[in-house]
């Protein structure tokens, strides 16, 4: 059976050509990804969510994919990828559309439920969820809390670093990083992949054509775009201070799976209290990091029951 039709669009926000692709009719869903991810990430949501009757817009985020790369660090911020997400909205020519975003794609959601309340009718996280801003930057508390321990964060900042680690072998840093587990490592030097293991096979939801996908995307584009998302921490946490205690008055769902190790820093708890219409948190029991990859039919299931509900859109029992 062929999948829904799907037009791209090339949309231009501040010089940065952005790779959309628009499936669907009715009210608009905007599926921003994580690192290091793609918009075929959501290859398992397009056609259920077309079928619901939902338009669906998906991009590569700037710095990924077809989307163009810009050279400045500070072109990544959470400001510029929030606007990146309303510029989608605009080209639709709609002035309210509900965002999903699944790792860096859930921060940029989140914040830009914060940044843009007017425009965003309802927010999904999937694997990080909402937390309040921290009273002191990121690197400082993420430094003083893993100070005897490597953490991934810490050393994605260092411009060249994990760029050349994670650029040298790509076959091999997204057969790891999408089918590997983590497991204990030095506690100073070596590098990220030497904290995860080799997989002696691919799991049963990714099969080798989709990984030769992500492996061709980023052999041609390389790490570096979607690493510097994560050396803006310190760049967002002051461009948010206006935002500090505000509250997502939206609708809102957080999606994950029970065994992501991003729970373990990242609680859900945590920011639960400045979620003033929040529809409740799954956590799929099996499920790791790649969740809507995962687990496609019941994170389906989950999308298309909250955002009918949030549409009014629910079925007569």
């Amino acid at each position: 059976m062929s999948g829904p039709a799907v037009e791209r669009r090339d949309v231009r926000r501040d010089g940065v050509r952005l790779a959309v692709e628009v499936a669907g009719e009715g009210p608009v869903v905007v599926l921003a990804h994580g690192f290091p991810e793609l918009a075929f990430s959501w290859r398992h949501q397009v056609p259920a969510l077309v079928e619901a009757g939902y338009t669906v817009a998906t991009l590569d985020q700037r710095g990924y994919g077809r989307s163009e790369r810009p050279a400045a660090i500070e072109a990544y911020d959470v400001v510029q990828l929030g606007a990146d997400l309303l510029a989608v909205l605009d080209e639709l020519g709609v002035a309210q559309g509900s965002i999903v975003g699944h790792d860096w794609g859930a921060v940029v959601a989140w914040q830009l439920a914060l940044l843009a309340p007017d425009r965003v009718r309802a927010v999904v996280g999937m694997s990080v969820p909402f937390l309040p801003r921290p009273s002191v930057p990121p690197l400082a508390r993420l430094a003083e809390r893993f100070r005897d321990r490597f953490f991934y964060i810490l050393y994605f900042q260092e411009p060249g670093v994990a760029d050349a680690e994670l650029g040298a072998d790509p076959a091999r840093t997204m057969r790891m990083l999408l089918a590997g587990r983590p497991v204990a490592g030095p506690a100073e030097g070596g590098g990220f992949l030497d904290r995860l293991e080799e997989p002696a096979e691919l799991p049963g939801w990714l099969s080798q054509a989709e990984l030769d996908h992500y492996v061709a995307e980023f052999t041609r584009t390389g790490f570096t775009g979607g690493l510097n998302w994560y050396r803006n921490l310190d760049r967002n946490w002051a461009l948010t201070a206006p935002l500090a205690g505000a509250h997502v008055r939206c609708p809102s769902r957080f999606i994950a799976g029970a065994a992501d190790p991003v729970l373990s820093f990242s609680p859900p708890a945590a920011g639960a209290g400045l979620l003033d219409d929040h529809r409740g948190d799954l956590l799929l029991e099996g499920a790791g990091h790649w969740v809507q990859q995962e687990r496609p039919a019941e994170v389906n299931a989950a999308l298309i029951e909250f955002l009918d509900d949030v549409h009014d859109r629910r079925t007569p029992s």
